[in-house]
């Protein structure tokens, strides 16, 4: 899939600017052929993989492929793939430890807003739906295998929505999904991202508060990066703009495509191009530099700072006497911080979206001792193509990749019969129990108790 081979393109070249320390001495044309070996090499296991039939199989394929070589240039491409698909399967810990970039203190980074003394923090849901009311375009990044960075925007929808914003365009949907609206969910054709629960959950919120959803992505065979920026921006423009001048759009994006000045990859970024079409007015809302990091030596110092000295439990930004937002850098508007993770039964409670779900305890006597097995739970009423509103998979024997972290996985127990818990909104599911990498043994209908948000 062109998507996922031009984000590891991207998302190389990032690493490597902030982690160029850690690459051993070699000549570059060394390392760059060792590089395209590996990226070769990784779309080689993905073909392979999507020739099977269910997420957990293929997972598996591609576990086994990286146990098989342990080399830097490959665990630096396909560490990116692993991670991916455990934020699929709902693994958002290993997610993590698995592709990880450092955020250590750069040329450029603003003063901490906690060193002049005017900052105020505010909760982020409050304040971005505030300073975003006199834009037109809201752009929010995320890290691709990072959920947590997509976890404030799931919420924060609802807030936009009153404001005045009618239409939201997702990076990762493919134009071919052209029942999309009618339907009222994502499936597996929807595009690459959304196999991620909470990236579905962003765009059936989306499709539910009445946003017209956009497919934006490039299209064309160019793997030029900045003719994939300027295709997005021109998709953008021709979806909403040309036919809605005036509409106010809040844009999913990866990363630096959200960047409004500034040189992104020796071109123009995605919000740059879109600018120059329409002239409206953007707020950029980083993700992607404040949370918190398998090992703490890899959290920006700032974040390191404010966590110890406010001690948030749900994300923040910092506002000044006027109503000003604090940037880490001056390419984007605002910054959010997340707060550290909690773990309950092993899994983050920031999948809670908000106070928007709540944990329902899921126990494993369905999966007849047959592990890994992976837990589904699906809204009653959408169909069995739908991605599931959240997963978790169960094994007896850690799949973490993370060498220095092996480690059991956290689970209760019921006459030994691990457990563990699903984020759900009140309402029905129908739960699969899935083993053997794509067989469904169990199903049944539960109903999670509580009044509607």
């Amino acid at each position: 899939m062109t998507v996922y081979r031009t984000t590891v393109t991207t998302i190389c070249m990032l690493w490597l600017a902030s982690a160029a320390t850690a690459i051993p001495a070699q000549s570059q044309a060394r390392w760059q052929a060792q590089q395209a070996a590996a990226a070769a090499k990784a779309d080689g296991i993905m073909a392979q993989a999507n020739r099977h039939k269910g997420l957990l199989a293929q997972y598996l394929i591609l576990h086994r492929a990286y146990a098989s070589d342990d080399s830097q240039a490959f665990r630096l491409i396909f560490g990116q793939y692993i991670a991916w698909y455990q934020s699929f399967l709902g693994d958002y810990v290993d997610a993590v430890k698995s592709f990880s970039i450092g955020q250590p203190l750069q040329p450029g980074d603003n003063p901490s807003p906690l060193t002049s003394g005017k900052y105020v923090a505010r909760p982020a849901i409050d304040a971005i739906a505030e300073i975003a009311k006199n834009d037109q375009i809201v752009l929010l990044n995320e890290a691709h295998n990072v959920a947590m960075t997509r976890s404030l925007t799931v919420p924060l929808l609802s807030r936009l929505y009153a404001e005045g914003f009618r239409y939201f365009a997702a990076e990762t949907l493919v134009q071919s999904d052209t029942q999309l609206a009618t339907r009222g969910y994502p499936t597996d054709e929807s595009g690459f991202y959304t196999e991620e629960p909470i990236y579905a959950e962003m765009i059936r919120t989306a499709l539910k508060l009445g946003f017209k959803v956009v497919a934006y992505e490039a299209t064309s065979s160019s793997t030029s990066t900045e003719a994939r920026e300027a295709e997005q921006a021109q998709h953008l423009y021709d979806n909403v703009f040309a036919h809605d001048p005036h509409a106010r759009l809040v844009i999913n994006a990866g990363y630096e495509h959200i960047v409004t000045s500034g040189s992104y990859l020796n071109g123009s970024s995605m919000a740059e191009h879109l600018h120059k079409l329409t002239g409206a007015t953007m707020l950029s809302v980083e993700q992607t530099a404040m949370y918190p990091h398998p090992f703490g030596k890899n959290d920006h110092p700032y974040y390191t700072e404010v966590m110890k000295k406010l001690q948030p439990d749900s994300p923040i930004v910092f506002i000044d006497p006027k109503g000003k937002p604090w940037s880490l850098r001056s390419a984007n508007d605002v910054t959010v911080f997340f707060p550290p993770e909690k773990l309950d039964h092993g899994r983050p409670t920031w999948l809670s979206l908000g106070g928007l779900r709540r944990a329902h305890l899921v126990s494993a006597y369905h999966c007849l001792g047959r592990y890994p097995c992976l837990i589904e739970a699906r809204y009653a009423d959408e169909g069995e193509d739908a991605i599931p509103a959240d997963r978790v998979l169960i094994d007896l024997l850690p799949l973490t990749l993370a060498n220095t972290q092996m480690q059991l996985p956290i689970y209760s127990s019921t006459q030994g019969i691990p457990s563990s818990v699903l984020y759900l909104r009140p309402g029905h599911y129908q739960l699969s129990f899935v083993v053997d990498g794509d067989k469904t043994i169990h199903r049944e209908t539960i109903e999670v108790q509580g009044a509607k948000p």
